[in-house]
Parts: C-alpha cells; structure tokens; sequence
C-alpha cells in the first residue's frame, strides 16, 4: 500500500483530498452574511469582469443569432486598429474628398439654370465681362444673347444720375452693350483728366509739393477730384455734341457758321438747353481751368529766356489756338488726355505736331518701289493671282484647310457656320465703335474751316445765357479764378452735391475711385 502523502494521480484517493481541499477553501474564503431569520446569505464580490450581465433564458437563441452573425463581420481594426488600419482610414477619405473636388469649376457653373448664370455675370465689372467674352465662343454667345438683362442691371446699379440725364437710356428693349461701354468710356476719360487737372492744380496753384504737404492736404484733393468728374464729363458731352451737331448744320445749310451773322451761337445754345441751371453754371465757371491747365501742358515748362530753353532743349515754342480748338473739337477730350500723358515736352509737342498735320492734310498714298536683286538676278514672281489667292483664303477661313474630322465635312456645312460665327462676332452691339470716333475726310474738309477761336468756344454764349436764365443776377456773380479753386475744395455742402451728381440711392461704385483710372484699358 502506497503511503499516504503519496496519491495516484486520478485514484480515488485523489479524488477525495481534491473535494476536502475546495470545502476548505469555500469555508475559509466565502464570506456570509445572516439575515434576522437565520438564513446565510453570500456577498458579491465588487470586482466584475468585462463580460455583461447574464441573460435570461428566452433571449439566449436569439443573441447566439446575432453573435454568430458579429463574428462573420469580426476585424481585429473593430477592436484595436492599427497604425496601418488608420493610415488607410486617412487616404481612402483624402481620396474621396479629391473625387467630390475634382469636378471643375467651369462645370459646376455652366450646370446651373441660365437666370443664375446671367445674375452672377451681370454683377460682374464691366471689364470682367467684356474680358469673359474672349475666352470662348460658348461664353461669346452667352454675353451676347442675354445683352439686354446684364446692361440693364449695370444701368441701375454703377451709372451715375448726371450720366443718365445727358445720355438719356434708350429704348428699353434697346438697351445694349454698346450704350454701356459708352458711357464707362465717358466717364473714365471725365475720371482720368480730373486726376491729370487736379495734379497739376495741387503742385503749381497750392504748392504742395512734399509728401507732407501732400498728406495734408489729401481731403481737399478727394473733394476737388469728385467735383470735377462731373463737370468733366459734361464738357465731353458738349463738343461730342457740338461737332456732330456742326456736321449736319454745314449739310442743311450749305454753308458754315462763318457766313452766318449771329450774337448767340445757335449750335453751343441748342446744346446748353439740355443743362439745368446748375450744371451750366458749375461748368460755366470750371472751364477756364480746364482750357488753362490743357494750353499749360502744351507750353513749354520753363518761362526764362531763349538761351535757358535752348541749353534744356525746349526749342518749340507753345502750339497757336488753332491746334487746341482742332483737339477739342475734331478729337474730344480722349484726344486731350492722349497728349496730356505723353512724358517729355519734346516729345509731347512732337505727337501734337503729327497728329495736327495728319488732320489738315491729305493722306499719301505711298507707291511700293520695285525691289532690285543683287547682280541684276530679279526673284520670280509667284504664279499664284490675287483671285486664286482670294479664294484660297476664303476657303481656309471658311474651314477647309482644317485637318481630322472637320476636313470630311462638306465645304458648305463649313462655310454656314463660320458665316454664322462671324455674323455672331461683327454684328455685335460693340461693333459700332467708340463714341466721338473719327471722322471721315469729307466731314473734317467741311468743319476744319468753320472752327470757332479758341476764345470764342463756350465763354460766350454760356455767360449769355446763364444772365438770360437769370441764374445770377449781375456777371460779377459769377465765381472765376480763385473763387473756382476754393468752391471746389471746400468741406461744406459735399453730400448735397453728391446726391444731386450721383443720386440718392447710388451705390459706391457709381463714384469713380482714384485705383480705376490708374491703367487705361480703353484702348
């Protein structure tokens, strides 16, 4: 017989001392509480493990459903991911992102309805819109098609109220582009010399000419600077109108103004009628300063001797009255601002020169000299005629010399659509030109004769005619010179003025900022 600490592994003995040792542990550590009858209840322990709460019997089937069902779709990511699960989280939304992102933006704009497209670009600038128009033949015909909504928009919007009532609005089904653009090219020109005069007034007249006296006088600048681009903009309108209104009177008449007796001009009186009161008195006075500061600009800039101005080169002497009457007459005032930018006395005085005899003048045609080879040997002519070359040409613009798909196509089908493109391109409003564009010889051989003196545009019949309104009551009324200069940079009265020039519901950019006449883009 074995000894008894020795015991067989799985003998009965085995067995025995393995219950006697689980009752003396459960005796030992099962602690138990006594109620009041006598009973021994066992504490819980407070340690729980992570595994729920048991559930009862009914629900055991179906929660074996759902876990098999969990461990189908089991992922250790679901549990703990890793760096690499994350990792791929990242991209897969990175990549998701980019595809919503992807689509372009000239997609997702023409994809909206066509009022909403025409909205956003109606309230666009003026020259965005007329730049957009060159990207493409698709937005060519936009803008050109819905003409009417987008010009009406800007013409209620960012057109001053002095503008509208010297340049009535059309009929309103006629309401193009080309009204637009010209009265944004009357006002940039109104905007840019009120920039060149009122330079020219602050160094010369009031002597600022250091960064400080400059500063400080910034706010009188700001006021003289508005005032003046209405007042501008209307003596544009006045030779605009005097020149056209000369040609037909020399038609009717058969005659100029020269063989007609008068003590009124009867064309500068028909044009003033269109002024109320204000407006011609206002530019009554600022005229002087604007013919002043444009004969100022012609002369040379130093007022010495002859031998000074020969050392400095200044060798021209200022132009005669008859060259400033030609400029704003035959030219505009566009004309007065092109001279009035040129840089250097010599060669301002130069263009002036040019341009004066070009008008006065006949234009030559030049004959080509024929072209002799060396030693005699001459190049052989091309066999190819102007008729043939004439046709060749019309049939690559018509699309024929095309390659790929567009050279099957028959030369009709072709020639239909670059018909209809280019009738879409050259029949345009904007194909009208710009306002006050050149005359023709004809014209100019009729009204270069009959041009007023320099003193005699405007001043008189002006005067005329503010007595005869009785807008003032004696001519001493009215203010000239120094008086002009102080009206126009005095503090007082600036919003009256500016709901009178620009309305009372005018926006900011009905008031030209000093930043848009910076670049000339008119050309």
């Amino acid at each position: 017989m074995d000894p008894p600490h020795i015991t067989e592994f799985a003998s009965q003995r085995y067995f025995d001392k393995l219950k006697q040792l689980s009752e003396s542990k459960e005796h030992h550590h099962d602690p138990a509480t006594q109620t009041q009858d006598g009973s021994v209840v066992a504490e819980s322990s407070t340690f729980m493990l992570p595994i729920g709460r048991t559930k009862p019997i009914d629900q055991i089937p179906h929660d074996s459903q759902r876990t098999e069902k969990r461990r189908g779709n089991f992922s250790f990511r679901t549990i703990l991911p890793t760096r690499s699960s994350v990792d791929h989280d990242a991209r897969r939304q990175s990549t998701d992102v980019t595809k919503k992102r992807s689509t372009p933006f000239d997609q997702l704009f023409l994809a909206l309805p066509n009022e909403l497209k025409i909205q956003i670009i109606a309230s666009l600038p003026l020259s965005d819109i007329l730049s957009i128009r060159l990207a493409s033949r698709s937005w060519h015909a936009m803008i050109t098609v819905n003409e009417f909504p987008i010009a009406r928009y800007h013409l209620e919007n960012h057109v001053p109220a002095y503008a509208k009532r010297l340049y009535p609005v059309p009929d309103p089904s006629a309401i193009r582009l080309h009204y637009l653009c010209g009265i944004w090219h009357r006002l940039h020109v109104a905007a840019k010399l009120s920039y060149l005069i009122c330079e020219r007034v602050t160094k010369e007249i009031f002597l600022r000419t250091t960064e400080a006296q400059r500063l400080e006088f910034e706010p009188q600048y700001e006021r003289m600077r508005r005032r003046l681009i209405p007042l501008l903009f209307t003596i544009f309108h006045f030779f605009e109108t005097y020149r056209t209104m000369h040609v037909e009177y020399i038609k009717e008449h058969g005659h100029g103004l020269a063989r007609e007796p008068y003590t009124i001009n009867p064309i500068e009186a028909k044009i003033m009628s269109m002024y109320d009161d204000k407006t011609l008195l206002r530019v009554h006075q600022v005229f002087p300063l604007v013919i002043s500061s444009f004969c100022r600009r012609l002369r040379p800039p130093s007022y010495v001797g002859r031998f000074e101005r020969s050392i400095r080169g200044y060798l021209k002497d200022k132009p005669t009255d008859e060259v400033y009457v030609t400029a704003m007459v035959i030219g505009g005032l566009r004309q007065v601002e092109k001279f009035w930018e040129i840089k250097g006395y010599n060669s301002r005085r130069g263009a002036v020169d040019n341009w004066f005899h070009s008008v006065w003048k006949e234009p030559t045609e030049t004959v080509a000299k024929p072209r002799r080879g060396f030693m005699g040997l001459t190049r052989k002519k091309s066999s190819v005629n102007e008729s043939d070359f004439g046709r060749t040409g019309e049939a690559h613009w018509n699309g024929r010399g095309r390659q790929g798909s567009e050279a099957g196509r028959r030369g009709s089908d072709v020639s239909m659509a670059s018909h209809h493109w280019e009738n879409l391109v050259f029949n345009t409003s904007l194909a009208e030109g710009m306002p006050m564009g050149e005359l023709s010889r004809e014209q100019i051989k009729m009204l270069l004769p009959d041009l007023p003196t320099l003193q005699e545009i405007w001043a008189p019949t002006a005067e005329a005619l503010i007595l005869d309104r009785m807008i003032v009551e004696r001519p001493q009324d009215i203010k000239r010179n120094a008086q002009v200069l102080l009206e126009l940079i005095r503090e007082d009265g600036a919003a009256e003025e500016d709901e009178w020039w620009y309305g009372r519901s005018a926006p900011e950019s009905v008031r030209p900022p000093l930043e848009a006449i910076e670049e000339d883009p008119i050309e």
